[in-house]
């Protein structure tokens, strides 16, 4: 089993800042594309930046300036930096991973982690 453990949410003012962590875990062989989506009350999960393990990366349109996705192959963890945050960046904010285990392919998410932007 592959495990994914987010942190770094939290409530910040419009124009604040948030890092997000996610940490991969479990019979890992590799892992080729790492990303966070977000899931606001009333709408359907969206996808906020990924990244390839060779460094590639694809962000939404809404977040292109403001958010960088990074990540560290050595820890298996990816990161997403969020700045000049705004009210309707609000929703819960899950990882992905996919990849190859020790025995067979894996597509995990983690349970998220609740980012809050005030006005």
């Amino acid at each position: 089993q592959v495990q994914l453990v987010e942190s770094g949410g939290g409530l910040v003012q419009a124009g604040g800042s948030l890092r997000l962590s996610c940490a991969a875990s479990g019979r890992i062989f590799s892992i080729n594309a790492m990303g966070w989506y977000r899931q606001a009350p009333g709408k359907q999960r969206e996808l906020v930046a990924s990244i390839t393990s060779g460094g590639i990366t694809n962000y939404a349109d809404s977040v292109k300036g403001r958010f960088t996705i990074s990540r560290d192959n050595a820890k298996n963890t990816v990161y997403l930096q969020m700045n000049s945050l705004k009210p309707e960046d609000t929703a819960v904010y899950y990882c992905n991973a996919e990849g190859t285990m020790t025995y067979g392919q894996f597509n995990v998410w983690g349970r998220g982690t609740q980012v809050a932007v005030s006005s």
